[in-house]
């Protein structure tokens, strides 16, 4: 699976989140080349502050494993984590962060905050970023403009 198809798997739950009134995030976590895991904002239908499109992934793919620390996966997301989404990732050990579009007002992997990658952290992981952010950013930009 390419980063690029994740990523489409990832923006497919992202639209589902915003046919059910949640901004429009998703996400999904990859190991050995197949999704295992999914995830989409849940934070109104859960009424669950905590219920971003990683966390519910993360959450996911620790079920699908039997095992918290998530070695050997990449998580794709349509936006830069935020610090408690970053902060979990470290926790889950992950190998790699695949995210499209930044988050200028709340990002922790570069925009805002640097979560990820400190130095003093004992765990480090891959970032990239930017694949599909052009059509992450649309679907988010147009959510909005329609609520407004």
């Amino acid at each position: 699976m390419t980063d690029l198809e994740a990523m489409q798997a990832a923006l497919a739950e992202a639209r589902l989140a915003a046919e059910s009134g949640e901004v429009p995030i998703g996400a999904v976590v990859v190991r050995e080349g197949a999704i295992i895991a999914r995830g989409q904002n849940r934070v109104l239908r859960d009424v669950d502050p905590t219920a971003h499109a990683e966390m519910v992934g993360l959450r996911a793919a620790a079920k699908a494993l039997g095992n918290y620390r998530l070695a050997g996966c990449t998580l794709y997301v349509t936006l830069e984590p935020c610090a408690m989404c970053a902060g979990a990732m470290i926790h889950a050990r992950l190998d790699r962060l695949v995210f499209a579009a930044p988050d200028p007002k709340a990002g922790a992997c570069g925009s805002v905050l640097a979560v990820l990658n400190h130095p003093q952290l004992n765990h480090q992981m891959e970032v990239a970023q930017g694949i599909a952010a052009e059509e992450s950013a649309e679907l988010l930009r147009g959510f909005f403009r329609d609520r407004r």
